[in-house]
């Protein structure tokens, strides 16, 4: 390994440069493009939610940095390495937590860490620990002993984790972390990750849960149909094309177009959503046109969900 690329690898000097970067990246199934054209760069040491709904090809672009996948077109770099060429060189720098349980549930949780120890060539003189520090960073500890089959749910996702986690990683991939898990477990689970970030470690979370990016990505890439919609830190992204405050008025298909008519003639954006329309950037509307809208509208706080619905015309669910 170049000097460079050992930098790169273990996180160290790594400065403005970057742990990943996917340029006009294209990835087809038959007749369906599933990546088109992506470009996308994470800086190291920072976290960067992919986000869209299913099918937006989040999962897709995980493939497509372990080479599960090859591009049909474009360049992959992952940690210096040049990937699928030098995948296993970058295999083996980066921790990768599946969306799909694939615990060995007749091992115990311990015997899982020191199986992919192993695999990692993690020397055989720092196993033992590097073991003890993952179960720790798990809070599974006292369950070591444990078959995965009799941890729960969140136990066993934690452990997922923690296996991705137990070579001490410069770069961690998390494909839907928290998919199907009930909000306090994926709130302990957010600790987990938000620990990850806070110690430097590079993060790229594949996620279609607004709150997880908002709360856990320093930056966050919209995807819609294989491509980045918009790119930018949360609070930017919401700022830049929902606002402040929306307001949602609720009511029969007349009223909903008509909110949208005395909206669009202001020059202000909306968002249908089943039985409501919401009117985006709502600090801005006039007193005048709000007596128009009327009473009824109830105001929130704007979030990345609008932001998404406006940019794709999909909701993330």
């Amino acid at each position: 390994m170049t000097v460079q690329r050992h930098a790169i690898a273990t996180g160290e000097g790594t400065g403005g440069r970057s742990a990943i970067r996917l340029r006009g990246v294209v990835k087809r199934f038959g007749d369906f493009t599933a990546v088109d054209g992506l470009d996308l760069e994470v800086a190291a040491g920072s976290c960067l939610g992919l986000l869209g709904p299913n099918g937006a090809g989040k999962s897709t672009t995980m493939k497509l940095l372990t080479a599960q996948a090859r591009p049909d077109e474009g360049s992959i770099e992952v940690l210096g390495f040049s990937v699928p060429r030098e995948s296993k060189r970058a295999r083996a720098a980066m921790g990768v937590v599946p969306q799909q349980d694939n615990l060995d549930e007749e091992l115990t949780a311990r015997e899982n860490l020191e199986v992919f120890a192993h695999l990692y060539r993690v020397p055989r003189a720092r196993r033992r620990q590097a073991v003890d520090d993952a179960l720790e960073l798990a809070h599974l500890t006292a369950r070591q002993r444990t078959k995965v089959d009799d941890l729960s749910g969140g136990m066993r996702r934690r452990l997922l984790i923690a296996r991705g986690l137990v070579h001490r990683p410069a770069l961690v991939l998390l494909d839907e972390p928290t998919v199907g898990l009930d909000p306090q477990v994926r709130a302990e689970l957010w600790g987990l990750i938000d620990g990850l970030r806070t110690a430097g470690t590079t993060v790229l979370m594949s996620t279609h849960y607004i709150e997880e990016a908002e709360r856990l990505a320093d930056d966050c890439a919209l995807m819609s149909h294989g491509r980045v919609v918009a790119r930018g830190g949360p609070s930017k992204l919401i700022e830049e094309h929902a606002g402040q405050l929306v307001v949602e008025h609720y009511g029969p298909p007349v009223r909903l177009e008509e909110v949208e008519r005395l909206a669009h003639a202001a020059g202000l954006t909306t968002r249908r959503t089943g039985p409501s329309v919401s009117v985006l950037k709502a600090e801005t509307i006039p007193p005048s046109l709000d007596e128009e809208l009327g009473p009824d509208g109830v105001r929130r706080a704007a979030n990345l969900e609008d932001v998404f619905v406006v940019l794709t015309g999909e909701r993330v669910e």
